[in-house]
């Protein structure tokens, strides 16, 4: 029977027993819920992101509609919830709570201000509570709270710095992670603002503003709040190429500790976001859809890998992929033909319909319904691989007659 090896890391300070934890989010606004996934396995919990008692929290519902797949029914879920209704008093009193019952687990919380007065306010209490890590919402896709509204505060880099400074002033020696928006024109600049401010680390990062999809015959917006509907946080799998590109593009530029945030559904994402420069992964959606039971295929993955690769460590994998990743002058400039495994092909015809009206016309449908590649028309895009249902194409390129293999990006 396999044996699950240790997978504890260490995160500005704090021991987590695996680098898997609950995001802010609807699963932990709830004291119960909290309590159900630590116990369940989870290294720690961000509570839901709260605010001063003055600043009201008029959430409306419905509140959620997601977009899905054949394979998978929620692949984007999108979210027109604001923060928590529970204000900064009940936060506290959970922290409490929550620091007695689980002393080795890390109990972080989320805030979002205003108003300098309220940033210190927020982090003053929580580090009175003796809270583990405070994260702070630059990023709510509905908007900030702060000069602006409908602007989220990370977008400017001037505030962005000025108020991670209000924020850690207050906050002292406990760590402070700041939780930043993709959509900004340089990712970098941001975090070097949030590492000018003296944050101990950042969350790449937010949901996504989006739209879900309208309906046709109705013509709302999901999800329909009696009619009518605003736009979304976009979350779930759908994002983890966004999330994938912000943290590596953070860590290329930037000497910064990431707490990777968005699109990770399973171990393998979450294994390929510590790839690029993350600590350790958040999860938002993974447990809503599943449960937080999930957390036990999350650590046997993991470990599964870990085994696999040789090592001892998860952050032994932490940034391992940046090296690999290069501007678009600095790729190799090879030759490769696609190769199609008759014995695998099933005769579907995808890849001579994807080729013929938008590959380079390369692919021709012989006896059998095999289909054949032309090698004097194709450049090796590699589109047909792509719909390829059963595995049956691949790249190869001759080199020194050493024959090279480029097979789909999820196989080994």
């Amino acid at each position: 029977m396999f044996k699950l090896r240790g997978l504890s890391i260490n995160f500005l300070g704090l021991t987590l027993e695996n680098p898997f934890i609950l995001s802010a989010s609807p699963s932990t606004d709830e004291l119960e819920m909290v309590v159900r996934a630590l116990e369940a396995g989870w290294a720690g919990i961000i509570l839901k992101t709260t605010s001063v008692e003055e600043n009201p929290v008029p959430l409306k519902y419905p509140m959620m509609s997601s977009f899905g797949n054949y394979y998978r029914r929620v692949v984007g879920l999108g979210n027109i919830d604001l923060i928590s209704k529970y204000h900064i008093d009940e936060i506290e009193k959970r922290v409490r709570i929550l620091k007695e019952k689980f002393p080795e687990k890390m109990i972080a919380a989320s805030i979002m201000g205003s108003k300098k007065e309220d940033w210190q306010n927020l982090a003053f209490r929580l580090r009175q509570a003796n809270v583990d890590l405070i994260e702070c919402s630059f990023s709510c896709p509905q908007g900030s709270m702060g000069e602006a509204p409908g602007k989220m505060l990370a977008q400017s880099i001037s505030a962005t710095e000025k108020v991670t400074g209000w924020i850690k002033e207050a906050a002292e020696n406990t760590p402070v992670l700041i939780k930043i928006t993709p959509q900004v024109t340089d990712i970098v600049e941001v975090a070097k603002a949030v590492k000018k401010g003296g944050a101990d680390g950042i969350t790449a990062s937010n949901t996504i503003p989006s739209l879900l999809g309208i309906n046709i015959y109705t013509f709302e917006p999901y999800p329909s709040v009696f009619g009518v509907s605003s736009y979304s946080g976009l979350s779930g799998n759908a994002i983890k190429p966004i999330t994938l590109r912000t943290i590596a593009e953070i860590k290329r530029n930037v000497d910064i500790v990431i707490s990777g945030n968005g699109g990770a559904y399973s171990s393998r994402d979450a294994i390929e976001i510590m790839l690029v420069g993350a600590s350790n992964v958040q999860f938002c959606t993974l447990p809503m859809v599943y449960g937080f039971r999930v957390i036990e295929e999350l650590k046997s993955g993991l470990s599964h890998y870990l085994d696999e690769m040789n090592l001892k460590s998860p952050l032994e994998i932490a940034g391992k992929s940046l090296e690999k990743i290069k501007s678009n002058e600095e790729l190799p400039l090879i030759e490769v033909k696609a190769n199609i495994d008759k014995d695998k092909c099933i005769g579907c015809d995808l890849c001579f319909i994807s080729c013929n009206d938008g590959g380079h016309m390369a692919i021709e449908i012989k006896e059998n319904r095999i289909p054949e590649v032309n090698v004097e028309k194709c450049v090796g895009c590699a589109l047909c691989m792509q719909v390829c249902p059963v595995d049956a194409i691949s790249m190869k390129e001759k080199m020194d007659e050493k024959e090279v293999i480029f097979i789909r990006r999820w196989k080994k």
